[in-house]
């Protein structure tokens, strides 16, 4: 469907209903450079367990801006979390007394973390996925590069080295180079659909890297009654190899979220949710957590 945002925008929603008796809703928000397209296994796996899944294709990606993947006016990543809580909004009314999860993946996690800091009213429990804390230095580092892009180049213009930097670091950690996942099949697909290999514009890594800078300042933090669990392959390098989702783990604790549930799975890269031989440990550790989530005392 189309949902109507704040500022009039068109966003793009897919739904998966087809859950019998359903006990909840999984709202998904997806990772950079993909689309709610690829979690179709995904929402299968939630729809056989009485899940609702329902998810947006962010601005910049899929059938919300096809015809300008990467780019969209204003501030991508700010008005993105925005898109994403009139979505919850929506569901949570019309899905009322059913709990109601985010998940977040990669982009999509450091988005969630953005959300559960505003926005977690409409939440009963969150799932960051492919995340990490990411260094300060780097963030900044990123953020001016991406202006200057935007200066000298134009805001529209795609953020080569920007995203060369990025990914081309993550690239240099495996033999194959092939950071994404360890299933080849998994990999040429995702080279091969239009929606996946296209280079963000200047005005995404700037606005993204200007919201990761406020993930962890003082202000709103998420609640301290809300249920967190933070999954990873474990040599995934967004998550620095475990390490950055061990310190993502530590603030959340340090700002007193009592329930922080860690899960680094053995072998895996960044989409563990498509490496066949981890996607069943992977959905299994969700569903677990999804299913002990209590709906929240708002």
């Amino acid at each position: 469907m189309l949902f109507t945002s704040y500022d009039k925008k068109q966003i793009y929603v897919r739904e998966w209903t087809k859950a019998e008796d359903p006990v909840g809703v999984i709202q998904l928000a997806h990772g950079m450079n993909e689309y709610t397209g690829r979690y179709e296994k995904f929402a299968a796996y939630f729809n056989k367990l009485g899940y609702i899944v329902v998810g947006d294709d962010h601005r910049g990606h899929g059938e919300t801006d096809g015809d300008t993947l990467g780019y969209a006016e204003g501030d991508m990543f700010a008005d993105t979390i925005k898109d994403m809580a009139g979505i919850a909004k929506f569901y949570r009314e019309k899905y009322a007394g059913l709990k109601y999860v985010l998940f977040g993946f990669s982009y999509g996690s450091f988005l969630t973390q953005a959300f559960v800091r505003k926005y977690a009213r409409f939440l009963d429990g969150a799932v960051i996925a492919g995340s990490s804390r990411q260094n300060a230095a780097a963030v900044c580092a990123g953020k001016a590069l991406a202006r200057l892009g935007g200066a000298v180049k134009g805001k529209d213009a795609p953020a080569n080295f920007v995203n060369k930097t990025v990914f081309g670091g993550y690239s240099k950690k495996f033999e194959d180079g092939e950071w994404l996942s360890t299933d080849a099949e998994n990999n040429e697909r995702y080279h091969a659909d239009p929606y996946c290999e296209f280079v963000c514009s200047n005005n995404f890594f700037a606005s993204f890297f200007k919201g990761l800078s406020g993930l962890y300042k003082k202000g709103d933090q998420a609640p301290a009654d809300l249920p967190i669990l933070l999954i990873s392959g474990k040599d995934d390098p967004v998550g620095d190899m475990g390490k950055g989702v061990e310190r993502l783990a530590k603030y959340y604790k340090e700002v007193g979220v009592r329930d922080v549930t860690v899960h680094l799975i053995e072998g895996a890269r960044h989409e563990f949710l498509n490496e066949a031989e981890h996607r069943e440990e992977g959905l299994s550790a969700i569903a677990e957590f999804v299913k002990r989530i209590p709906v929240r005392k708002k």
